[in-house]
């Protein structure tokens, strides 16, 4: 190579090195544009995903009360059953009500041993935690 072709390498590649440092060094109004754009947008995916997982914990949890009120319309319906099913008791006397897994027993019953009876069928319902016997002995 001779000295022309140097003098034209060396002034190219000074001309590339200045254009690329002019670019780096001070960003054009469609740069910063585009910066806010992202970010705004990389913030909004943020507020979006916190969002959505909270919307999921509140889901779950109404999920879970549901669960409980299904559970214990069940433990009720098979205490009546359970109650309705067993000659002596007066069943339209006794009133079951559950309230997560604790029943309570109302009413009237003719004798000690039917309100102990009532107690037995009752807690021996799968699911019933405990019976709150308070049936009256007419």
């Amino acid at each position: 190579m001779n000295k022309l072709d140097n003098f034209k390498l060396l002034g190219i590649s000074t001309l590339l090195v200045l254009g690329l440092a002019a670019c780096d060094k001070a960003p054009g109004p469609a740069e910063s544009a585009g910066k806010k754009i992202d970010q705004t947008a990389q913030d909004a995916g943020k507020k979006i995903g916190e969002t959505a997982d909270k919307v999921g914990e509140k889901m779950a949890a109404q999920g879970a009360k549901a669960e409980i009120a299904i559970d214990d319309t069940e433990i009720t319906a098979k205490v009546k059953a359970a109650i309705l099913a067993e000659p002596g008791l007066k069943t339209l006397q006794i009133s079951v009500e559950t309230v997560k897994g604790t029943v309570t027993l109302s009413g009237s019953v003719d004798s000690t041993s039917s309100s102990d009876k009532a107690k037995a069928l009752a807690s021996a319902v799968s699911g019933v935690k405990e019976v709150n016997n308070q049936l009256a002995i007419k």
